[in-house]
């Protein structure tokens, strides 16, 4: 398989990394007995970093890849595809 990478990458590493401490910080509070809510709470900023990680891999991934396939078309042809890459933003 040959390498894909995006400019968003190494953003959505980060991203990634910092979800990660917070999912080790989750689990130390369950360890420790902790509130329910204060885990809650930290679980919904894990699952939060997780989401807009995905949605941003979508996004560039459909941006960059219709962008290849498509290649320039006249302005009035483009709006089908404009309005796709939009609508993406609501996954």
């Amino acid at each position: 398989m040959t390498e894909h990478t995006h400019a968003s990458h190494p953003e959505i590493v980060k991203r990634l990394k910092r979800a990660e401490g917070h999912l080790k910080s989750v689990i130390a509070m369950i360890e420790g007995g902790r509130p329910c809510l204060d885990i809650a709470q930290q679980l919904s900023a894990v699952e939060k970093a997780i989401i807009n990680a995905k949605r941003t891999l979508i996004q560039d991934h459909l941006d960059h890849c219709l962008e290849e396939a498509v290649g320039a078309l006249p302005r009035e042809q483009r709006q089908s595809i404009d309005e796709f890459k939009t609508i993406t933003k609501y996954l």
